[in-house]
């Protein structure tokens, strides 16, 4: 798997995004008169804060927090939650994204581009298909279980997921086409329904499958989730529209994570990803919970027993990816001690694709 690593930063790019924007909304909170509007959405900016943070350090985009805010604490309908995580993320994680680019991180490059491709058509289908028949109900419920299985996926395996370091190689036409069915097939469901998802699909096939670095994983993750986000926010803007509040909470939300996310991506440096992750897991599990107490008597014991099922059913796939991975891995390996492959990072000859699992 080939990895993006130039070799010095250009942060005037990132700054000049900021400015760029920050003009932009100045434009739109003054010129158009739309100060008062975002005024009276600050509880937004306050938990966005917290949201950007989880945005820029962890595979979970700001809607992760922005999501459960709006429909959980402040009992908003489910459909607002999942447009305001695209127009907030279409902001922060873009912004994120062009520092994470600028400071020239690493990213996995093959899978990141296939991917890009995949979100580019699944995303759209997915908003004009599949997400106007899924209830508001079930909105909440497919939120709540997939970041529920994923956080509890942390609490289990973090440990593992942290050791990793570099990631190992396959060939790059092979990363590229599994980035093309995350691409499709998460745009398509889960992110049309929440507004989140990719980012941590393409994660978890890099650091179960791939044994990739965090320092590449999450960072690549971040990228795919602005991208989607963008695809999100235009095609409903030109299409479906969007929930009528989003503007105002967008307003007061954007400024803080324009600067929020790309702090998290830096700050995670310093201090560390394991704590990060830990806490945002954490949270994961507390909102799934959340949402079935808050919907137990419309779910009914049915309801809830679905999605606990669908936990369960989340959490045996992300071990099938696991075991997948190691078996790839000890292959390469094998292959590596006998001679067969050159030395460094575990790696593949072209044209050598791993088996499906």
């Amino acid at each position: 798997m080939s990895i993006l690593r130039p070799p010095k930063p250009r942060l005037w790019i990132w700054f000049l995004w900021l400015a760029c924007f920050y003009g932009v909304w100045t434009w739109l909170v003054t010129g158009l008169g739309l100060w008062q509007e975002a005024k009276d959405h600050w509880q937004m900016a306050v938990a966005m804060a917290v949201g950007s943070y989880a945005a820029g350090s962890t595979p979970m985009g700001g809607g992760t927090v922005g999501f459960p805010i709006l429909v959980l604490l402040f009992g908003q309908p489910a459909e607002l939650g999942r447009d305001f995580s695209f127009a907030v993320q279409s902001i922060g994680m873009t912004s994120a994204s062009i520092f994470i680019l600028s400071r020239r991180q690493p990213l996995a490059a093959a899978m990141l581009w296939g991917s890009i491709r995949g979100a580019t058509l699944g995303v759209p289908l997915g908003i004009f298909l599949v997400a106007p028949w899924v209830p508001s109900l079930w909105i909440k419920v497919t939120f709540a279980v997939v970041w529920g299985s994923f956080g509890l996926l942390h609490l289990w395996r973090l440990r593992e997921i942290a050791s990793h370091q570099g990631m190992t190689d396959f060939s790059e036409k092979w990363d590229a086409r599994v980035g093309l069915t995350i691409g499709l097939l998460a745009g398509a469901s889960v992110v049309s329904v929440s507004g989140v998802g990719i980012d941590m699909v393409i994660y978890t096939v890099l650091v179960l499958v791939c044994r990739a670095d965090l320092k590449i994983a999450i960072p690549t993750s971040v990228v795919i989730m602005a991208y989607a986000s963008v695809v999100g926010i235009l095609t409903k803007l030109c299409f479906t529209g969007v929930q009528p509040q989003v503007l105002g909470n967008w307003l007061a939300a954007a400024p803080i994570v324009a600067l929020g996310a790309p702090l998290g991506a830096f700050v995670v440096e310093l201090i560390g990803r394991k704590p990060t992750l830990l806490v945002v897991a954490a949270l994961c599990v507390i909102q799934f919970i959340w949402t079935l107490s808050e919907e137990r008597q419309t779910l009914g014991p049915s309801g809830i027993a679905v999605a606990l099922l669908a936990v369960l059913l989340f959490l045996f796939g992300f071990e099938r990816l696991r075991g997948w991975g190691a078996r790839l891995v000890g292959e390469q390996t094998s292959r590596h001690r006998r001679g067969d492959e050159p030395g460094g990072l575990l790696q593949q000859h072209p044209g050598q694709e791993p088996p499906l699992p």
